[in-house]
């Protein structure tokens, strides 16, 4: 299966808070630029952080969640789904940073068609983040 690359663009509260996080926690290599605006590698997709002044320097965008596997999906949300030794990579990364999971690690719908390592955070505006992964990436992304 060959993926095409994609192409989001994020509102960002603070773009140097934004930078760090995405450089320094997620370690996306940063792109083009502008005093407005910034590209990152993630994990060969394009992310584009805007400045959205009118978030406010305190503030967070606000969210909502749907149950899924009994946990609360945040929506919207955005993410990669990754092999499974970069998502465990990942997932050790993410807690040895401190990050703050909306849904921590683990494996849903286990022993079901569909069973992912899944996890949720949020970036320091507040966009929800999902990284995921399948045993069988080929045979589990789309199945139902």
């Amino acid at each position: 299966m060959k993926l095409s690359p994609f192409h989001v663009a994020i509102p960002a509260r603070n773009l140097q808070e934004s930078r760090e996080f995405y450089g320094d926690v997620l370690n996306c290599t940063e792109g083009r630029s502008s005093d407005d605006w910034v590209d990152f590698n993630l994990f060969g997709h394009q992310l584009v952080i805007h400045h959205d002044p009118g978030i406010g320097e305190n503030n967070r965008l606000k969210l909502y969640t749907n149950p899924v596997d009994s946990q609360a999906v945040p929506v919207p949300h955005l993410g990669v789904v990754l092999e499974m030794p970069d998502w465990e990579a990942l997932a050790e990364r993410l807690i040895a940073a401190g990050i703050e999971f909306m849904i921590e690690p683990y494996i849903r719908f286990k022993g079901l068609p569909g069973e992912q390592a899944t996890l949720f955070f949020l970036d320091p505006t507040g966009n929800a983040l999902e990284f995921k992964s399948f045993k069988d990436i080929e045979k589990q992304l789309f199945q139902v």
